[in-house]
């Protein structure tokens, strides 16, 4: 079972794969599965053309595992892992040649 534990949409820039890309969906996502949790940061650059573009490609994506242990779902852990956060997702779109504009949000964050 996935969840995203935490989901926004950010300004970006990245040069694409032939289209520029000028967002991204920044996640934090929990997946648990026979008694085993993982938590993983992720970054998906997309085109952005006008502010009702939310059209997600993946062909510019990037995830770091954060957390893998046996157990199971933690508020707590979240709350760390949240807090966390934004340099994770910063070296992320660094790692990929993009940029991440963390206080430019698109969308206000959804919790789940």
């Amino acid at each position: 079972m996935d969840i995203d534990v935490y989901e926004q949409y950010f300004a970006a820039k990245h040069p694409g794969n032939g289209t520029p890309r000028r967002a991204a969906r920044a996640a934090l996502t929990l997946s648990s599965g026979e008694g085993r949790v993982r938590y993983t940061a992720s970054l998906s650059f997309f085109p952005f053309e006008d502010p009702e573009d939310f059209r997600i490609s993946y062909d510019v994506y990037t995830e770091r595992e954060l957390y893998a242990a046996p157990g199971r779902r933690s508020k707590k852990r979240e709350a760390a892992l949240l807090a966390a956060l934004r340099p994770v997702l910063e070296e992320l779109a660094a790692g990929i040649g993009g940029e991440i504009f963390l206080d430019q949000p698109l969308t206000a964050a959804r919790c789940g």
